[in-house]
């Protein structure tokens, strides 16, 4: 009698192509069944190259054939089309913070179990690489579309910053930012459900293109809580309504600073900024993120806070498990149907 147990950990031994997990854990493959000799099992083959399933079905084969008392193996592939959402993190203003919300945010869903990807849409200034250990790295390119890098920490991503030499400036006009934006979101992003996009600060061109062209299914806005950030958060907010994009809420990033020698708080930007903001446009407020220096330091090194299970990791689990719970994400598939 085979063990459906071994069954099981033999096929999610196996690295989704996409998110590196286990099949099954990433939902790429169903829990394994079996009849007799005969082993089953489902695989999700979305998104894959021929190569990639070809491939992924030789050792899936080779993995349930090893399991003792299985006699024959038998798979399904199946594929389907991916229904793949955006969720747009801005903030109207530079130096708040949105890309380490951002990155966060990303790492924090997929340690939850969502099929997410980020993508470094700040064209001219970009940092997600640095945030997410994959300085150095660079995509390759199939068939003329890019194949998005995967960090360490089960994100698959895409820069501008992976494009051009460190240091050098990106002096493009409108149109060919709004070119370059393109190309990173029609990237061979596999069976990623969510995409999450780091836009540059204002309400210029990229943002232009990205409501218009590749219009999110929601918006997620960063401020800090002093009056000038906020007054950019409220046009960011102003543009996506009026491309009726839904804005989940505000996230008041640099809240408060504990003095790592008395624990006295203060705070350098003022506080409750972003919740009175949000409260007076009838939006949920999301949450706070202390200005500390842990996330700092975590951030330089490539190695995001929400990676770690600690207090600093704190706020943007929380976060995480609102924003997944506004936008019905689930584990696994990444939107619920």
């Amino acid at each position: 009698m085979i063990d459906l147990q071994l069954l099981h950990r033999a096929l999610d031994a196996l690295p989704d192509p996409v998110t590196g997990r286990g099949l099954v854990a990433a939902g790429r493959a169903a829990p394994p069944t079996a009849q007799g000799p005969v082993a089953r099992a489902t695989i999700d083959v979305t998104g894959l190259s021929d190569e990639a399933r070809t491939a992924l079905e030789g050792a899936a084969r080779a993995a349930l054939a090893a399991v003792p008392g299985v006699g024959e193996v038998r798979l399904l592939l199946t594929a389907e089309r991916v229904g793949r959402t955006l969720l747009a993190v801005a903030s109207g203003k530079g130096g708040v913070g949105k890309s380490t919300v951002s990155a966060n945010l990303a790492v924090a869903l997929a340690r939850m179990g969502v099929s997410v990807g980020l993508i470094d849409a700040d064209i001219y200034g970009p940092s997600q690489p640095r945030l997410l250990g994959t300085e150095g790295e660079k995509p390759t390119a199939d068939k003329q579309r890019m194949n998005p890098v995967m960090s360490r920490f089960g994100v698959p991503m895409l820069s501008m910053g992976m494009l051009v030499p460190p240091g050098q400036a990106i002096a493009w006009r409108g149109p060919m930012a709004g070119n370059a934006l393109g190309q990173l979101v029609d990237a061979d992003w596999g069976a990623t459900r969510l995409l999450i996009l780091d836009l540059p600060p204002g309400t210029g061109d990229v943002q232009l293109t990205m409501v218009q062209k590749h219009k999110p299914g929601a918006a997620l806005i960063v401020s800090t809580p002093q009056d000038l950030a906020l007054i950019d958060a409220t046009r960011a907010i102003d543009l996506f309504r009026k491309a009726t994009v839904p804005v989940l809420g505000l996230v008041e990033n640099m809240a408060g600073y504990a003095c790592p020698h008395c624990g006295e708080i203060s705070d350098p930007f003022g506080r409750g900024g972003a919740e009175a903001a949000a409260a007076t446009m009838d939006l949920p407020f999301l949450g706070r993120v202390p200005l500390e220096i842990a996330i700092r330091t975590a951030s330089d090194a490539g190695e995001p806070p929400a990676a770690q299970d600690g207090p600093v990791g704190a706020p943007f689990h929380a976060l995480a498990a609102k924003v997944a719970a506004a936008m019905n994400l689930t584990a696994a598939g990444g939107l619920n149907a």
